[in-house]
């Protein structure tokens, strides 16, 4: 017996070690940027020289970033595409479940793509009967990109972290927000602060940035990589799935009797500003280890600005090269500023715990730091380069952003929308703690700084000794 329970433990050791290190090695060493992407690259590309014909707005607040997604998905006719990291069925999901499947009984064509792993974790899991309603819809496709297999680690660490919604050929939202209650709507205690922008076509027709996110979905969902999942009809037969969906359609109902100006058709001409360019940035969409194209090209751009660069990220883990880009953006550059959250505020531990320890190293850069200290997770990820560019998406400050995540940013030139960030990011920066060296920092009038409790420093420092080792894959 005794021998049989050693076989049997040296089995799943074995098996555990199979998948840690297949699913670690391959990302040990990070790519280097290829001199194509760097040839290839046009600062002049980001700007334009007269006003275009896309426009665009600035979503800063959760509900009203809720309220514009259910707006765009009930006014749509023809298509709908979500492409998020996460997609929960909880109160602010829900309400997004019952508008999708509104649209898709209206005759609109629905396409979901989310991550494999939240998606085994909210749909598989536990067989969400919601998501099957929606799934099993003549009009809706579920694909989930990268699929969890333990057979395969080496694909377990590549994620799909965009997150865009594009109703018709007429407008898109693309940001930092998830498709759940920490991002979306008033729902619960806990919360993240976070960004969108809304981008609206004046023009009949996909304009310019449209154009592009278009071709960069289609090439995600055609990818072998991407699964479509539980596109049965029968399961709307299952007792669970029709129950479901009779409470999605009743929620639907509900939600247009509570907030009846969500479903009203919005006047995007006077809700926008004008821009004169927006320009896509992307990273490869493979799964596997990537060129840091995005980190690349915003980091050459802030590198180029006349007088002062603004970036906002929630988390920062920097390898030596990514340090050095930003010791070069701040060479060139005379005011740099970066805002991410304290130590004491960082909802995300492994965030927390780089920060405390590689601090002084980022403040040898010689940027100037903020630190968020709102008493919320801020999960932010924005820029303002001078008086014109202003950037919005999905793209942390860490290595995870920078070489293994597809991550996408749009990069808008509007004197007008660069002036809206700059007042909404002035908004979060009074309530963050000024950095001036290791050991100091300025907090701001009327504010106590967080203090992380005895526990919680002595969980940070155990995670630094065992985990600090994988940083690359925070």
């Amino acid at each position: 017996m005794k021998k049989i329970r050693r076989i049997l433990l040296a089995a799943v050791a074995a098996v555990l070690c199979y998948i840690l290190a297949g699913a670690m090695i391959p990302f040990v060493r990070q790519p280097e940027v290829t001199e194509e992407t760097k040839e290839q690259f046009d600062q002049m590309e980001f700007y334009g020289q007269e006003t275009g014909g896309e426009r665009a707005a600035i979503l800063s607040d959760n509900v009203e970033a809720l309220a514009e997604r259910i707006r765009l998905i009930s006014c749509a006719r023809e298509r709908i595409i979500l492409s998020t990291f996460e997609f929960r069925s909880d109160e602010s999901g829900k309400d997004m479940l019952a508008a999708l499947l509104a649209a898709a009984d209206r005759g609109v064509q629905v396409q979901i793509l989310m991550d494999g792993v939240p998606a085994f974790k909210n749909l598989q899991l536990p067989d969400d009967p919601c998501f099957q309603a929606l799934s099993s819809h003549g009009n809706v496709q579920i694909a989930i990109y990268n699929p969890v297999s333990l057979l395969k680690p080496w694909k377990l660490m590549g994620r799909l972290h965009d997150k865009y919604l594009i109703a018709d050929d007429t407008a898109y939202i693309l940001g930092g927000r998830n498709t759940y209650d920490f991002f979306l709507g008033d729902y619960g205690d806990y919360k993240n602060y976070d960004w969108d922008v809304l981008i609206y076509g004046e023009d009949s027709g996909p304009g310019e940035s449209m154009s592009a996110l278009l071709d960069y979905f289609s090439e995600v969902w055609e990818m072998p990589l991407c699964r479509i999942w539980k596109d049965d009809p029968s399961l709307e037969t299952r007792r669970r799935v029709a129950d479901a969906r009779k409470m999605l359609e009743e929620r639907y109902a509900d939600l247009q009797k509570a907030h009846p100006d969500w479903f009203e058709p919005c006047n995007y001409l006077e809700m926008t500003k004008e821009v004169n360019h927006i320009e896509l940035l992307a990273n490869p969409t493979h799964c596997y280890a990537k060129e840091p194209v995005v980190f690349y090209e915003m980091t050459e751009l802030m590198k180029q600005a006349g007088e002062e660069v603004r970036f906002h990220t929630p988390y920062i883990i920097c390898d030596d090269w990514m340090l050095q880009r930003l010791a070069e953006v701040c060479e060139s550059v005379k005011d740099v500023v970066m805002m991410t959250n304290s130590a004491a505020n960082n909802g995300n531990p492994f965030g927390a715990m780089d920060y405390r320890k590689n601090r002084a190293d980022i403040l040898k850069t010689g940027v100037s730091i903020l630190e968020y200290d709102g008493g919320v997770s801020y999960h932010g990820k924005c820029f303002v380069i001078d008086d014109r560019l202003s950037g919005i998406g999905s793209f942390n400050w860490d290595m995870r952003s920078a070489y293994i995540d597809t991550e996408i940013m749009l990069v808008i030139d509007s004197g007008q929308i660069n002036e809206d960030m700059r007042l909404e990011m002035a908004e979060y920066e009074k309530k963050a703690l000024t950095v001036l060296d290791e050991d100091t920092v300025i907090v701001p009038e009327g504010m106590t700084a967080q203090r992380d409790s005895l526990l919680e420093r002595f969980l940070l420092e155990l995670m630094s000794i065992f985990a600090g080792w994988a940083r690359f894959l925070m």
